[in-house]
C-alpha cells in the first residue's frame, strides 16, 4: 500500500478503529438531481434541509468562479430557495414570515421562500427566479401527482437540483400517497434518516410515524381509517381531535382496525353508494354515540380483551373522539365511494362536527362548505 492509499485517520497514528463515513456537506457542484430526504416525523428531514441553506452561505461567499457551479443556462446552485406547501401554513404561525422551522430552531430565508399549493404554482415560480438552482420542496408528497413530472423535467433539461424532504410511508405504515410513489420512481437519490424509537423503554433505531391522540392524559393510537392528512403534529397537544406523532419501532407501533375497515366499513360505504345506506349510518350512529357498541367496538374488544400494555392502548382507539365523522372522511375522501350529496344527508341526520369534518376534508384537498347547510336541505 502507498502512502498515498493510507486512510488519513492512520496518518495521526491513530490504532485500528471503525471509521465510518463522515456526514458530508451538500454538493453544489453535482447538477440535475432529484434528491428525497426520507423517514419518520421526528427524524430531521426539515433541519437536513435547513442545513443545506446554511451550507449555501457558506458557498456563496467563495470565488464566483467555480467550476460546476452554475447550470448551462445561468443559474447558480449556490442559490436556494424552500417551497413550503400553503397546506402547512398555520403549522408556523408564531414564526417569522420567512422562518423555515424545524424542531430545535429556524432558520430566516428572507424572499428565498414562498408557499405554494400545487405543480403549477412551482412552475410558475421557477420561471420566476432563474438564477435560483437548487429547490428544497418541503413534503413534496402533500401535492398533485404531476408535481413528481414537472420536477423531473426542470431538473432534466435546466440540471437544477431538487431536494425534497417528505414522508414516503404514511403512518399506516403504506406509501404515503401515489405522488409519494412517483418521486420514487423519478428520484435520483435517496437520503434516508431514523431516529429513536419513542416509547419509553426502547431505544431501538426507527422508521415508522405513529399517530396517537391524547384524551383525558390517556394515550390513544389513531385507527386505520383516521385521515391520511391532517395538517399540524410539530408539538404535543391534548386536544383529542388534533393528533400527536412519535418515532415507534415496528414493535410499539400500534394501529388498530385495518381489518375492520377493510371488513366492515368499506363495504358499507360501497352499499350506501348503491342506495343501501341504512346499515352505514347504523354503525355511524354508534360510533359516535356507544363506540363500544359498534361493530368496531365490538372487534376491538373481542380481540384484544387482555390486560396487557398493548392491549389496553388499542381498547383506547375508541375513546377518541370524532369516530363517526372520521371513517365518514374515509369513505368520501379517500375511497370516493359517497357522495358529496349523500355525505351531506349523514352529517345531517346525525348532526355530526361539522367544524372538525371540514378542517379534515380541507387537509385531504376535498373540501366541503358546511357553513350555508340550509341551502342543501330546502
Amino acid at each position: 500500500m502507498s502512502d498515498s492509499d493510507v486512510p488519513f485517520y492512520r496518518t495521526l497514528g491513530l490504532p485500528e478503529l471503525r471509521v465510518h463515513h463522515p456526514t458530508n456537506h451538500f454538493d453544489f457542484t453535482r447538477q440535475g438531481r432529484r434528491i428525497l430526504v426520507v423517514g419518520p416525523m421526528g427524524s430531521g428531514k426539515t433541519g437536513f434541509a435547513a442545513q443545506i441553506w446554511r451550507d449555501s452561505r457558506v458557498v456563496r461567499a467563495k470565488d464566483t468562479g467555480i467550476p460546476g457551479c452554475r447550470t448551462a443556462d445561468g443559474a447558480d446552485l449556490r442559490n436556494v430557495f424552500f417551497v413550503r406547501s400553503r397546506l402547512d401554513s398555520r403549522r408556523f404561525s408564531e414564526y417569522p414570515a420567512d422562518a423555515l422551522a424545524y424542531r430545535g430552531g429556524y432558520e430566516q430565508l428572507g424572499t428565498s421562500i414562498a408557499e405554494i399549493s400545487s405543480s403549477f404554482e412551482l412552475e410558475e415560480l421557477v420561471a420566476a427566479h432563474p438564477e435560483v438552482g437548487t429547490w428544497i420542496i418541503d413534503e413534496a408528497s402533500f401535492y398533485d401527482e404531476r408535481m413528481a413530472y414537472v420536477i423531473q423535467r426542470l431538473s432534466s433539461s435546466r440540471g437544477l437540483v431538487f431536494v425534497l424532504p417528505t414522508l414516503i410511508l404514511n403512518f399506516r405504515n403504506a406509501v404515503f400517497n401515489t405522488t409519494a410513489q412517483l418521486l420514487l420512481e423519478v428520484t435520483t437519490d435517496v437520503f434516508p434518516l431514523t431516529a429513536y424509537c419513542e416509547h419509553r423503554s426502547c431505544l431501538t433505531d426507527s422508521s415508522h410515524t405513529y399517530r396517537y391522540y391524547l384524551v383525558d392524559g390517556e394515550e390513544c393510537p389513531a385507527l386505520y381509517f383516521d385521515p391520511l392528512i391532517i395538517v399540524g403534529g410539530d408539538r404535543q397537544v391534548s386536544d383529542g381531535r388534533e393528533p400527536n406523532y412519535a418515532t415507534r419501532c415496528s414493535r410499539h407501533h400500534v394501529l388498530p382496525g385495518k381489518d375492520y375497515t377493510y371488513l366492515v366499513l368499506k363495504p358499507l360505504g360501497e352499499a350506501a353508494a348503491q342506495g343501501e345506506g341504512d346499515a352505514l349510518e347504523e354503525e355511524l350512529a354508534d360510533l359516535k354515540l356507544r363506540p363500544d357498541r359498534s361493530r368496531l367496538g365490538i372487534s376491538i374488544t373481542e380481540a384484544y380483551p387482555g390486560t396487557t400494555e398493548r392491549e389496553v392502548l388499542i381498547r383506547n382507539a375508541l375513546r377518541v373522539p370524532c369516530l363517526a365523522e372520521r371513517a365518514l372522511s374515509f369513505l368520501f375522501a379517500e375511497q370516493n365511494l359517497i357522495s358529496e350529496v349523500l355525505l351531506r344527508r349523514l352529517v345531517r341526520r346525525l348532526q355530526l362536527d361539522t367544524d372538525f369534518l371540514s378542517r379534515r376534508l380541507a387537509d385531504n384537498r376535498r373540501p366541503v362548505d358546511f357553513s350555508q347547510e340550509e341551502l342543501w336541505t330546502s
